[in-house]
This record gives C-alpha cells, structure tokens and sequence, in this order.
C-alpha cells in the first residue's frame, strides 16, 4: 500500500482537526499532522514516531530539544512530554503509534 503525501494533506486540509488517520493495521496507526502555529499535543499511551514530510523547527521530547528539517525521524517513548515549537507555516509529519498501550520495553 502506497499512502501519497498530497493527497493525505488534501485530504487533512478539509477536516477541523489538526491530523488525520490514513492507515491502522493491528497495533500500528498512521496519521498525518499539521498544527497551526501551536503543538497542543499531550503524552500518548503508545509509542510513537515522526518522519516530517515538510516545514523545520524545534522539538521538544521529554528535556531535549533538537532541530528537525523534512525527512528526519523522531521517536517518542510512551508516556514523554514532546511538542513541536518554533516551527514553519509548511510544517506536517507523518505520526506513527505502534505497539501496546505504555510502550514496548526496551
């Protein structure tokens, strides 16, 4: 299965929500996320991680904060405060949550 990043964003551009699921199989979900001006996201349950599509900012996982550009991959372990900060207008990310509720052990 294919997922098209401009159709996912087409898509995501008609809903009142800032993400939309394209994808779920088992354990695995897929969305697309594409905040305006703010990161309101709270911890998840499930682990989870970010490969961004389009956009450059700051990310904010637990007490680290690091640049991300399109293409870099993020990973957050259930459970961790993280927010997307200081980012660009063009800013989306694919979000990938996977495996059991609070995360698989290490």
């Amino acid at each position: 299965m294919k997922i098209d990043k401009k159709e996912a964003l087409k898509k995501l551009a008609g809903e009142s929500s800032p993400f939309l699921s394209v994808f779920e199989h088992g354990t695995l979900s897929v969305e697309v996320y594409k905040p305006e001006k703010i990161d309101l996201q709270q911890p998840h349950t499930r682990d989870e991680a970010y490969v961004i599509i389009s956009g450059s900012g700051e990310f904010l996982n637990g007490d680290v904060r690091t640049h991300f550009s399109p293409g870099d991959f993020l990973f957050v372990p259930a459970g961790v405060e993280h927010r997307f900060e200081n980012f660009t207008d063009d800013f989306s990310t694919w979000v990938i949550f996977y495996g059991p509720e609070g995360g698989e052990k290490p």
